[in-house]
Parts: structure tokens; C-alpha cells; sequence
């Protein structure tokens, strides 16, 4: 099905017609169209062409009134003020076309797709080999994987990298010591759990570095053991494969459990860019990118400068030889843009990175990798805080591990399903608790703008009050609860009927779905369909207080209240979607 113009589009058109017929000189002027809390719509557009022009502001208003065409679309202009113009659409329009996106049995509501999609490579959801993701690692995972829905939604191709930690001088140690004890990690035997894998790995990890911090013999051996696994040697490599082989069942597992979907040859961690290291290094030192500095190879800037006042370099080559973690963000970028052919590079990463990415990034620019048709972006997110307002931890002052976050959370949920369960089994109150529990941390974290930090509160996240993702999963189930008993009654548009101001109001609302869809994902922000949504579900709230829907004057009433309410239940079930969150169809 085509896509539907929304009525904000057509007012706009209507009026910018307007406006190029009242000064024909001034070519396509835009009326600058906004919702109003005054009308249906505002145009403010007027007043800055009155201004070029030398006009009286009024007076070209009232000159754009008269020539505006209305027809079945605009059922009243004024002029208000110095010059803005104050319009109203009319009912039979609102209705109309919220029919049009019930239609589209596509599912997508009219959503128009990319005319010319380009292509986004995202760099998200980036835990470590042998390490326990922990509450750190939740906001790249969410975030990025909404972004990756809202770009796909809207038609980009989306080329998704989890860039996984899964090389450098702790693999040493690692692989030594498994060496010395080759009984540590055998599962062969047995099926393991993934967070049974990780418990196996973080106890490998903390009894080689302890060994490694006291035993001399064995920090020689373990460093011997990182130029072994440098060079290739395939016993170490076979040994290193199966860290990473441990670490993924237990990644699985997680990205399982915050339901999303991780797939295998989306992961190229550091160790996927090892054979492009030296002849990026080469490029940069062959054009004059980089330089060398006391035997290191070295980028600098002018703007970036330590306390001392001295330059701070970006050490691609460490004078021993050595790559750093530019070396291998810069060889993904050289990947990215050349092999994958990305327009955009995205990279959802923690904010405190931020001057590494600007200065890799200003890098790839200077060696021409990065130009006017390529684009990367880090999208900077803040820190998850505690409700005393400081870095999330637990009580014995422990980064909290993802799982355990998790797991309460569902536990929370689970809690709250129990109360208002109405005729479900404890099989269906622990799906849903799944889903309310994993939807409240997820919405928590999207409704926030990416670059501010937020508070975990579990009390408030599963709360049906307030701006949570379970007031909108209630609401979505409140409105499958009506449809049920609906009986013969069925959702049809009645564009003939009159409108009650409240129906108005989330008839508007969610025609504006696709341009909210579209700012979204052209902004990478997550949050701003979340505000929608929110105001969705209030606005609904207020249409189920104020307009009886199975209770209605007549039957046509009736349906077209059902049509409001359906038209609703898609646009928050698409919506959340779209966050990776469910809605359950029973609460």
C-alpha cells in the first residue's frame, strides 16, 4: 500500500499554495506549520515574509486566508495576533485519514518508506570475551537496538557490528593459564548455561590474575603467550577460539533475556580487523596522517591539548610495536566505508569516550576515509545511576551485573502481573512478567535523551502511573479487553460522524505517527517515539474517561469508537515495537 499523507502535510501544502498565490515573487515560502494549542494547527511562517517583503503582517495574513483552499480538508483559518494563522481541520478529514492508515494491511500505518535508503553501519551492544556484562553495557544494547529497528522500519539497509572486546594482552594470561590447567574449562562433557560459561570464565579470569600479580615466571609466560597469539600460532589461536566460543553462549543468553536479537555474523570484535592493522598504520604514516613521536606512530591536534599544555596525541603504534585501540577503530572504519559501503557510521558508545571518537574520527577525515558522502556519528550516552544519583552499584560497592538487574526487574513485574491478573495461569503471569520487566528497564532507558544520565529506580520503571513503558502496556491491554467485548460490534470509520474534542485530540495525535517515526530515526533518537507514545496512551486515557465506547448513543458510534480505539492499540504496539518492547494482549 501507498504511504498516507498526514493532515499536517496536506495543511501545509494547502497553505504554502496560499502563501506563493498572495506573493507569487517570493516562490515556495514556507508557512512554518506547528500544532497549536489554540487550533488544530499554527502557521508562523507569514510574519518572516511580511518581514521580506516590507509588508504589513496582517494584512498578507489575511490576503493568504482568502486564497487558501479548503474543500473537505480545512474547516476554518484566522488570523491571530501580529500575523500567525490559526487553522482547523475538520472532522470528516481527521477521521478519513486515520482510515486510510487502518488499511494498510502491511502493518505500517501508512509509514512511507526511503525513497533512496543509504546504508548505516551500527556499532552497538559491544560486551568483552571472558568478562560478565554488567549494567554498563545495558544502554548500548537498547539504544542500539532501537535504532537499528527505526532505521530498518523507515527503509535504511542497516548493517549491524557488535565490535565485542575479544583480544589484547588479558588473552595472554588467560590462554597460559588454561594452558597450565586444561581441566579449568572443560564442558565437553556437559551441557552448560550461558551465565554458567561466564561463571566459569570469570573465575579462569580472576585465578590467572592473581597468579599473574604474584608469580613472576608466570607473567613471562603469559606475556611470551600474547606475542604466540600476535603471531598466529594456532594452538594459541585454537585456545583463544575457545574463550570467545565460552563468552557468546553467554552473550546469547543475555541479549535472549533483554529480547534482542543478536546474530553470529553480526559479531566482528576487535580480532576480525588484526590482518588490516599494519597497512592502516602504513596509509596513515605514507600521507602524512601520522607521524612518528619517540617511536610511537602518532596523530595530533591542534585543539586537543593535555594539562601541561602539550599536545595530546592519538597513538595509532606503540613504539614497541604494538597496535592500540585506534589502530583497530580505524581499520573498522577503513572496513566499513570501502568494504560494507556505509554512508553513515554509527557508534552507540559511552560518552567518556568521546574524545577518543573525535579524534579517530577527525583522523579518518584527514586520510580521506571519512568525506562530504560519508558521515560517523557517535551517539554519546550518559551513565546509569543509582537513586542516591551516583554510578549504579551494588551495596558492597560492585558494578551489578546485567542478569541480576534483569532478573529483579522481571521479578518486580512479575509482581504486578500477579495483582491484576485476571484468569492467567503462573505459566502466562511469568511471560508476562517477562515482558513487563524487560519493557520497563528498556523504556526507562529510551524515554531519557541518550546523552543524559538517568536514575534505575525499579519501584517507579514497573509502576502503572506515570511515564512507563507498563502505563502503555496497560493501556494496550485495556484496549484488547474492550475489542473482546465489542460482541458483534466491530471497528469501522464513520468519517460522517461528529467528533468529541477528546476524540479529536488522539485522532491528530495519531496521525502524526509517521512524521514522528521519520524525526526519530533521522535524529537516532529513540526517546522522541517514546514521548509520542506516552502522549498517546494519555490522550487515550482521557477519550476512554470522556467518551463511553461500547456504551455509545448509536451503533455507528459505537464503531468509530472502536475504530479510535483500534487505530490506538496498532499505533502503540508498532510503536513499542519499535523500542523492542512487547504489549502483551492481557495484562
Amino acid at each position: 500500500m501507498a504511504s498516507v499523507t498526514s493532515l499536517s502535510d496536506s495543511v501545509h501544502q494547502r497553505l504554502a499554495a496560499a502563501l506563493s498565490a498572495a506573493v507569487p515573487q517570493a516562490g515556495s515560502a514556507d508557512p512554518l506549520l506547528r500544532r497549536s494549542d489554540r487550533a488544530d494547527f499554527q502557521a508562523n511562517g507569514i510574519l518572516a515574509l511580511a518581514k521580506k517583503e516590507k509588508a504589513n503582517p496582517r494584512e498578507l495574513a489575511t490576503q493568504v486566508v482568502s486564497r487558501v483552499e479548503s474543500g473537505e480538508l480545512i474547516k476554518d483559518v484566522e488570523v491571530s495576533g501580529p500575523g500567525f494563522l490559526n487553522i482547523t481541520v475538520t472532522d470528516r478529514a481527521i477521521t478519513g485519514n486515520l482510515a486510510a492508515r487502518y488499511a494498510d494491511d502491511t502493518g505500517r500505518l501508512g509509514v512511507p518508506r526511503a525513497e533512496r535508503p543509504g546504508t548505516t553501519v551500527i556499532d552497538y551492544a559491544q560486551p568483552n570475551v571472558a568478562k560478565e556484562m554488567h549494567v554498563g553495557h545495558l544502554r548500548s544494547a537498547v539504544i542500539g537496538d532501537s535504532v537499528v529497528q527505526l532505521l530498518e522500519f523507515t527503509g535504511e539497509n542497516v548493517v549491524r557490528r557488535h565490535h565485542i572486546g575479544d583480544w589484547g594482552t588479558q588473552f595472554g594470561m588467560l590462554i597460559q593459564y588454561l594452558e597450565e590447567h586444561p581441566h579449568e574449562l572443560d564442558h565437553e562433557a556437559e551441557e552448560v548455561s550461558g551465565e554458567e560459561a561466564m561463571s566459569n570464565l570469570d573465575r579462569l579470569y580472576k585465578a590467572s590474575r592473581a597468579l599473574f600479580d604474584s608469580d613472576e615466571e608466570f607473567k613471562t609466560r603469559a606475556r611470551r603467550r600474547v606475542v604466540d597469539l600476535q603471531a598466529g600460532d594456532p594452538r594459541t589461536l585454537a585456545m583463544w577460539q575457545k574463550f570467545v566460543d565460552e563468552s557468546k553462549i553467554y552473550f546469547f543468553s543475555v541479549f535472549e533475556k533483554l529480547d534482542m536479537e543478536i546474530r553470529d555474523a553480526d559479531i566482528v570484535g576487535e580480532s576480525g580487523y588484526n590482518d588490516m592493522l599494519a597497512e592502516t598504520c602504513r596509509l596513515l604514516e605514507e600521507s602524512g596522517v601520522a607521524v612518528r613521536s619517540e617511536g610511537a606512530l602518532c596523530v595530533f591536534f591542534d585543539d586537543i591539548k593535555g594539562p601541561d599544555g602539550k599536545p595530546v596525541p592519538l597513538i595509532v603504534q606503540k613504539s614497541d610495536g604494538g597496535y592500540g585501540y585506534a589502530a583497530t577503530d580505524l581499520s573498522a572504519i577503513r572496513d566499513r566505508v570501502f568494504h560494507l559501503k556505509a554512508n553513515t557510521l554509527l557508534y552507540v558508545v559511552d560518552a567518556r569516550q568521546s574524545l577518543h571518537f573525535k579524534m579517530v574520527f577527525e583522523t579518518a577525515r584527514r586520510a580521506g576515509w571519512l568525506n562530504d558522502d560519508v558521515e560517523a556519528v557517535q551517539l554519546a550516552f550518559g551513565t546509569v545511576l543509582g537513586k542516591d544519583g551516583k554510578p549504579f552499584k551494588t551495596r558492597e560497592g560492585e558494578t551489578v551485573r546485567l542478569v541480576d538487574l534483569l532478573d529483579e526487574a522481571i521479578d518486580r513485574a512479575s509482581a504486578v502481573v500477579r495483582e491484576k491478573a485476571q484468569d492467567l495461569s503462573e505459566e502466562e503471569i511469568a511471560e508476562r512478567g517477562a515482558q513487563v520487566g524487560v519493557g520497563a528497564v528498556k523504556y526507562a532507558d529510551l524515554s531519557t535523551s541518550a546523552n543524559r544520565d538517568y536514575k534505575f529506580d525499579l519501584d517507579q520503571m514497573v509502576s502503572l502511573n506515570g511515564d512507563t513503558s507498563v502505563y502503555l502496556q496497560y493501556a494496550y491491554a485495556r484496549i484488547q479487553s474492550i475489542l473482546r467485548k465489542a460482541g458483534a460490534s466491530r471497528p469501522v470509520a464513520h468519517p460522517e460522524l461528529e467528533l468529541h474534542e477528546a476524540e479529536r485530540a488522539l485522532g491528530l495525535h495519531a496521525d502524526s505517527f509517521a512524521a514522528t517515526v521519520a524525526e526519530a530515526a533521522a535524529e537516532h533518537a529513540p526517546h522522541k517515539l517514546a514521548a509520542y507514545l506516552y502522549q498517546l496512551a494519555s490522550l487515550y486515557t482521557t477519550f476512554y474517561d470522556k467518551c463511553p465506547v461500547l456504551k455509545a448513543e448509536t451503533p455507528q458510534q459505537i464503531e468509530n469508537r472502536l475504530f479510535l480505539c483500534d487505530v490506538t492499540a496498532r499505533t502503540l504496539q508498532r510503536g513499542m515495537a519499535l523500542l523492542g518492547i512487547r504489549t502483551p494482549e492481557r495484562l
